[in-house]
């Protein structure tokens, strides 16, 4: 495009001299090209806001855009590069039509309703502050647009539209919206900020980037759970780490009975720390997420490291090593659920064991899969120990990496007591009551993890052999 443009100037300060006719001809086509120069460039961060209310009838939507983000469209503009805001109007409700209306979907008790129909759009100045409120904004936007003399450029406006989506019926308290919007199409990077303006008048805010899917305003207990059980499903299945780390207590211990209180344990442990991170009762400071995800890490390196050191027997009475790892990789779920807590409404407890539910579903769909895989290929095997020690050292050195690498950014933060002040020992003394909580925890389940691991048996044998 850049390309054309420069041909075109170039063939227009040749022909000048020779053809006035072919210099307007030639200038006519400089325009032609650079306008959809830059109605197509994409805005690499948009921003965006969007109220949404159930009122009477109709389902409210106040989107606020940059204008910037309304490609393909030739806003009219003088010669100092400001809008004409004379003929913005039907150029307005041509861009909300092609880039927010069908961006919206709204259904009620699990029905989609019609398209939004387009009720008002106008700009705005950048240094409105009219979509602090609903009430604000909805006053704004059907105020009218602004004065045709204002100076304003086009990279700068703000684009406000009012549109609204009959129910079909009256709403009554137990009615229950949801709403995809699908705004990513902006820009590089999307941020919205969606607030559902309950009966009450009291708000809920989602934040988002991208999109999201849908999103229900205000879900049912069971709505949260699906949703959350999914997550947690598709969270384990996406973390390689904590798969890693799995494959790591599967890989030397291939008998079920032993597995399921080594998994076990892995399982309440992570529940622990899952839940007091979701609560609060954790550290917030900036650099214990990557000091967490370096721990993570370490975990897996050190049970490579053990499944080539002990003995095969030792491994399958290992669940207290699994329980003390199973808190830092809890840590880890936690700071997945904390960014989508937003969408559990007020069901947080139910959202919070739905993710745990989750994540057990797909650990025990891995346990499914790599167990008899493993048994197949062991069985084929005539030297067991040197294939556990190979595949634990490939695990281990990959794990490695991931280690140093986040070690080196945990190494960027100011790590001291000096940096955090009271913050530091705030963290400290929260950590020091978690590890109270998950001994006691472990001390009251370890008969349970003993009699699933064989301990006890083993125990009992070995004393009746001495005798």
């Amino acid at each position: 495009m850049r390309f054309m443009l420069s041909v075109a100037r170039f063939a227009a300060r040749f022909v000048s001299r020779r053809s006035t006719a072919l210099t307007v001809l030639l200038g006519a086509l400089v325009s032609m090209v650079s306008a959809p120069a830059r109605a197509h460039e994409i805005p690499e961060r948009v921003a965006a806001t969007v109220f949404v209310r159930a009122e009477g009838d109709v389902v409210r939507l106040l989107v606020r855009v940059p204008l910037e983000a309304m490609r393909d469209v030739d806003f009219p503009l003088r010669a100092d590069g400001t809008l004409e805001l004379s003929r913005m109007p039907p150029l307005l409700a041509e861009a909300a039509g092609v880039w927010l209306q069908p961006a919206f979907t709204v259904w009620r008790d699990g029905e989609a309703l019609a398209m939004p129909r387009l009720a008002a759009a106008r700009l705005s100045m950048p240094s409105d502050r009219a979509f602090a409120s609903y009430a604000e904004a909805l006053a704004h936007v059907q105020r009218g647009d602004l004065d045709a003399e204002t100076v304003i450029y086009w990279q700068q406006a703000l684009f406000d539209v009012l549109l609204e989506v009959p129910t079909g019926a009256p709403i009554s308290a137990s009615t229950r919206f949801a709403v995809e919007p699908a705004l990513a199409h902006l820009g590089v990077r999307t941020v919205t900020v969606l607030r559902f303006v309950q009966p009450d008048a009291s708000e809920r805010a989602f934040t988002f980037t991208g999109d999201p899917g849908r999103v229900e305003l205000d879900p049912r207990w069971w709505q949260a759970a699906r949703s959350f059980v999914t997550l947690g499903f598709e969270h384990i299945l996406d973390g390689i780490d904590h798969l890693l780390f799995v494959c790591c207590l599967v890989i030397p211990v291939r008998r079920w009975r032993p597995l399921v209180a080594i998994v076990s344990a892995f399982t309440v442990a992570h529940s622990i720390t899952l839940a007091t991170a979701v609560l609060g009762f954790t550290p917030e400071a900036l650099w214990f997420p990557p000091f967490v995800e370096t721990l993570i890490a370490g975990s897996i390196v050190f049970m490579a490291a053990e499944n080539v050191l002990r003995p095969a027997a030792a491994l399958e009475r290992r669940w207290p090593v699994a329980f003390a790892f199973g808190l830092i990789h809890g840590f880890g779920f936690s700071f997945a659920l904390q960014e989508t807590l937003q969408f559990a409404g007020g069901h947080l407890v139910t959202s919070l064991a739905a993710f745990n539910v989750g994540v057990e579903l797909g650990q025990l769909l891995v346990l499914a899969v790599v167990v008899p895989v493993l048994a197949w290929v062991f069985a084929r095997v005539s030297k067991p120990v040197v294939l556990t020690a190979v595949l634990s050292a490939l695990v281990g050195h990959t794990a490695w990496h991931w280690m140093v690498e986040r070690f080196g950014e945990l190494a960027a933060y100011d790590v001291s007591i000096a940096a955090e002040g009271m913050l530091f020992w705030l963290g400290v003394l929260r950590l020091a009551l978690l590890a109270a909580v998950s001994l006691a925890v472990a001390w009251g389940l370890s008969g349970v993890f003993d009699r699933l691991s064989g301990g006890r048996d083993a125990m009992s044998a070995a004393g009746e052999a001495g005798a």
